[in-house]
């Protein structure tokens, strides 16, 4: 008997594994699962042991990823069967199926109590285990005492009583207020004198869970903390199955560290005295070996150990030992311990009188800037922002404007804020942090904050003797070809205010200082253009009776500002130019800005803000909770290359596929007691079932008709031959014949900047093509950073945009030289006329020495940049589904061929198409919902709403519904968002970087930044 129900279990699971298909595998458990519930439902009288067999098909059933929504209750019932396999199967099946909430639970208390309290200790382990892993607060409140009888008990074998104080704890953690621990100090104290390490360890787990939430009740164990600490050290009484790579009990001694953190100090002399021996022990016989695994055991008890030296506030000599052990950690080959050396030596820093140990290991930390592990270097910036003072603020800032040169985009915002904080703190003296603002603004500007260059401002207006320095550096950076916006911004204020205290010096006239600045405004954004009017005008009030053809240019751009878009820049045009009109009036109005109120500054509060956050990453949380790390600071995360602002407009919707019968196919669904089941359908008429109506009759498959077709679609097969721009604009044009290699997959950087605002686009040895993108309703404007990567200049430059029918695109004047080591901005105005999938395409040229490059390149203007994502209300969206019935407004597919993915990843990737999921729209719960509005100049601002069903069996394919008010949009963006999931390997992730062995032989470093590129050129 038990032969054959072994076999047939053996039969099964063999089955099933020669399914050649999903349909076979499920088809096989159908089979079973009916097999197992008539077993169940008809034969009354089961054995304990016919039970195990079904029910061990149940559990591997549901393993296999079904829904097993019977057979609980036999489950439970096994808990009380006499014999152990039975009983074994009824625990761990009851664990898997049932969570603490299930009522199920409730019929098992009594019998897993009985365990608990026998005198069967493999029973008894079985009922902790079960225990301990649901944790539900019924079981808390019925159990726990039975529980910490069960590990004060002497008479149970240490198994047990290991078992039951891993049980308590997770009892406690879940319901601290339930488990009785009022008077277990005595107890606990007791449990710590075990000699049996197994024991001690489970006791020590839980003892670090009660003094975190109260340590004041469990002073009499801290003396035999550093008691078991000792024994460890001395490796007195260690049995060898409990010392791992000759260290005795590595998890023990970093708990009981780890318990003594808790507590505020060690006030017995001769406990503090031994314990300070045993860690000047642990200090000295730590060294880094060849065997990974003792290396990670040995460095995990140093690592507790030191911050157990931190948390006493041991000798400087101490202290000075473990700074020189840390920093032999900073040159090991291994990342990891080279990383958890830089962690440690920031943590220090929150220690009084460390800092200036930690300093003799400065050089060997900036170095660590240049690691090629990011984490490292992330730690070592932290280090260094913690350590700065006075004495090497000079030094340290210096570095980090160098290093600011090759960061990483993902550091470069960090980087720039830590080096404003540090100038600002330790300037020696102003005229410094004067240059290293600027330095820091001209370097990375695209990620320098408002607020940085604000500051600068602030100082620079405070102080009359910084006021000349300020105007002649503004003046000497407006002379570099390519300029970021924010210093433009900078320069522009401190020559309107300042540029009179010039104009002495050479090229430093307020024609000159005029026409210098004027010619950056064709590439500034509309925003900045209000400053340069402002600069203008001042230029303009102290030039009034001197020079009156500067006087006439001036005046030419305000009136050409006058009928501007923007209300900022048309109304400050207006009115200056009334303001001009009134003479001497004029200089009252347009004097010096007064001095600044003194104020704290803005940096240095948003860094005090984040400083106890980052404190808890490094350090215990009591300690962290007492006193805050002026080591660390984070910053908001404003990356270059990330996704713009979730907005506000469109709607989707995934609902779970129906397993429905192909004679019912095109038959709406409705719901039903919770559940999707199949209707005939009806013509729409107002209804009270709202979701009756949300799922009503949907649309047939394909595309919309001729009339729906766009006219200049050809993917969507337009009328008449297309033009050769067109037929560009659609090719292929990754494969391209050149004498140079890209560096990179050109196809993989389309495909990132699809999702992103910024990026690179193109790069080879001798340029790289960065882009910068802004995008509002049907309009964008990006900006093209060409950057020469050489010290020879680039010539015959030439960018021809070649735009499909859709996009109205204009792209400044492009020059035909390209410095050398320089990058200039492109600014490109673009359009949205009216839906589709088209792509514009940059024919791009250029000839360096004898080679002669030309590259045709993808824009990512595409259709989900015209996108704005709405949040939908019930109330809101089902009103408008209901409007939108039937082809050709909505339009149903199912698509094949996606890649599995879950609810939650198809989720994100909607949304990083700006689609807003909006949850609780649909009951089933393999259903999504989104909504977004689509911007063009033909549909204006047009509301969305998509729909997809997935099947929770078969993630390869999905049922997708789009409805729209435009035949056209319904159509391209249906298309558009299946592309997408089918084509998700490739879109969803960032562009590969290319492989060391791809990089050019360059005297220069490349440098992915589009933004910042002159920075890491001009090093």
């Amino acid at each position: 008997m038990a032969l054959s129900g072994m076999r047939g279990l053996s039969v099964f699971i063999s089955d099933i594994r020669n399914c050649q298909n999903k349909e076979q595998e499920r088809l096989r458990v159908d089979k079973e699962l009916g097999n197992v519930r008539t077993r169940f439902k008809n034969e009354k009288g089961l054995t304990h042991y016919e039970k195990k067999k079904y029910v061990w098909k149940m559990l591997y059933i549901y393993m296999l990823g079904y829904d097993v929504d019977f057979g609980q209750m036999e489950a439970v019932s096994l808990i009380s069967a006499p014999k152990y396999p039975e009983k074994q199967v009824g625990y761990i099946v009851t664990s898997c199926l049932l969570n603490e909430n299930h009522d199920f639970l409730r019929l098992a208390i009594n019998a897993v109590r009985n365990d608990i309290i026998g005198r069967n200790e493999t029973f008894q382990c079985l009922a902790l285990t079960l225990v301990g892993n649901i944790g539900g607060r019924e079981f808390a409140e019925s159990l726990a005492p039975d529980v910490q009888k069960l590990l004060t008990s002497s008479s149970c074998r240490p198994l047990v009583r290991k078992k039951a104080a891993l049980c308590l704890l997770r009892l406690y953690r879940k319901n601290p207020d339930v488990v009785n621990v009022d008077g277990w100090s005595d107890r606990m104290a007791q449990l710590l004198d075990e000699r049996d390490l197994g024991v001690l360890t489970s006791s020590m787990s839980l003892l670090v869970a009660l003094v975190a939430n109260n340590y004041e009740t469990y002073w009499s164990c801290l003396p035999k903390c550093v008691k078991i600490l000792e024994r460890l050290a001395r490796n007195q009484d260690i049995p060898p199955e409990y010392t791992y790579y000759g260290i005795p009990s590595p998890w023990l001694q970093v708990k009981t560290m780890r318990a003594l953190q808790y507590f505020p100090t060690v006030e017995d002399p001769n406990a503090r005295q031994t314990l300070f021996e045993v860690l000047q022990r642990i200090l000295l016989g730590t060294d880094v070996v060849k065997n990974v695994n003792k290396n990670n055991a040995s460095h995990a008890v140093l690592f507790e150990a030191l911050a157990l030296v931190m948390h006493l506030d041991a000798e400087k000599e101490m202290m000075s030992q473990c700074v020189a052990l840390l920093g032999k950690f900073l040159t090991v080959r291994e990342p990891n311990i080279r990383y958890l050396g830089l962690e440690n030596m920031t943590r220090m820093l929150m220690v009084s009188d460390v800092q200036d140990i930690i300093k003799r290991h400065q050089a060997q930390i900036i170095t660590s800037l240049k690691d090629p592990d990011i984490s490292i270097r992330r730690r070592a910036l932290d280090l260094l922002y913690g350590m700065c003072d006075v004495s090497n603020a000079k030094d340290i800032v210096e570095e980090l404007l160098q290093y600011l040169n090759t960061a990483d985009f993902a550091m470069r915002e960090e980087l720039s804020l830590k080096a404003a904080i540090l100038a600002e703190k330790f300037a020696p003296d102003l005229s410094w942090y004067v240059d290293v603002i600027l330095q820091l603004i001209d370097k990375a500007g695209d990620f320098v904050s408002d607020d940085i260059w604000f500051r600068v401002v602030q100082f620079v207006t405070n102080n009359e003797d910084l006021q000349p320095y300020a105007a002649v550096k503004a003046r000497e950076f407006l002379d570099k070809p390519a300029l970021h916006e924010t210093m433009v911004k900078v320069s522009a204020y401190i020559l309107g205010e300042y540029s009179h205290l010039l104009a002495r010096r050479p090229g430093c006239s307020p024609k000159e200082i005029f026409t210098i600045l004027h010619e950056k405004l064709p590439t500034v954004s509309t925003s900045m253009i209000p400053i340069l009017l402002s600069t203008y005008a001042k230029i303009l009030m102290r030039t009034q009776p001197t020079d009156p053809e500067l006087q006439n240019q001036i005046w030419a751009i305000f009136h050409k500002y006058e009928s501007c878009i923007d209300i900022e820049t048309q109304q400050r045009a207006v009115e200056y130019i009334a303001l001009s009109r009134k003479g001497a009036a004029l200089v009252d109005i347009m004097a010096e800005m007064p001095k600044f109120p003194e104020r704290r500054s803005a940096l240095i509060q948003k860094a005090e803000e984040t400083e106890a956050d980052t404190a808890e990453q490094s350090a215990i949380r009591l300690r962290a909770q007492q006193q805050t790390s002026s080591a660390l600071v984070m910053t908001e995360q404003r990356p270059a290359n990330g996704m713009p602002p979730v907005s506000q407009h469109s709607l989707v919707k995934v609902s779970r596929m129906s397993n429905e019968d192909p004679n019912t196919a095109g038959q709406g669904v409705t719901q039903a007691n919770g559940t999707l089941s199949v209707v005939d359908p009806q013509p729409p008429e107002p209804s009270a079932d709202l979701l009756g109506d949300l799922f009503s009759p949907l649309a047939i498959e394909g595309p919309p008709g001729a009339a729906v077709k766009s006219k200049h679609n050809m993917a969507s097969g337009p009328q008449g031959a297309p033009n050769e721009e067109e037929i560009l604009a659609l090719a292929p044009v990754e494969e391209q014949t050149n004498p140079v290699q890209p560096i990179g997959n050109i196809a993989e950087r389309f495909r990132a900047l699809c999702l992103k605002d910024s990026g690179v686009l193109y790069e080879d040895p001798y340029i790289q093509i960065g882009i910068k993108a802004e995008w509002q309703a049907h309009q964008g404007r990006v900006v093209l950073f060409l950057g020469n990567k050489n010290t020879a200049p680039l010539l015959s430059v030439q960018a021809l945009i070649l735009p499909p029918s859709h996009l109205m695109m204009e792209l400044s004047l492009v020059p035909e030289t390209i410095p050398p080591r320089a990058q200039v901005q492109c600014p490109l105005e673009i359009i949205n006329l009216q839906p589709s999938r088209d792509l514009a395409v940059l024919d791009f040229s250029y000839k360096f020495g004898t080679h002669v490059i030309n590259v045709k390149l993808r824009l990512p203007a595409v259709l989900n940049k015209f996108l704005q994502p709405i949040s939908v209300s019930a109330e809101e969206f089902f009103p408008q589904w209901r409007s939108l019935s039937g082809a050709p407004l909505k339009l149903q597919e199912v698509v094949k061929g996606v890649r599995p993915m879950s609810l939650a990843e198809m989720a994100n990737l909607l949304n990083s198409f700006r689609l807003m999921i909006s949850p609780g729209l649909d009951p089933n719960a393999n259903n999504l919902v989104a909504s977004t509005t689509f911007y063009s100049e033909s549909t204006q601002a047009m509301l969305c709403l998509i729909r997809i069903e997935t099947d929770p069996t078969d993630r390869t394919q999905l049922r997708m519904t789009v409805a729209t008010g435009d035949p056209t949009l319904t159509f391209e963006l249906k298309e558009f968002i299946k592309e997408q999931l089918i084509s998700i390997p490739t879109i969803s992730r960032a562009p590969a970087a290319a492989p060391p062995q791809a990089q050019p032989t360059s005297p220069t470093t490349i440098v992915s930044d589009p933004g910042a590129l002159l920075a890491g050129l001009l090093h």
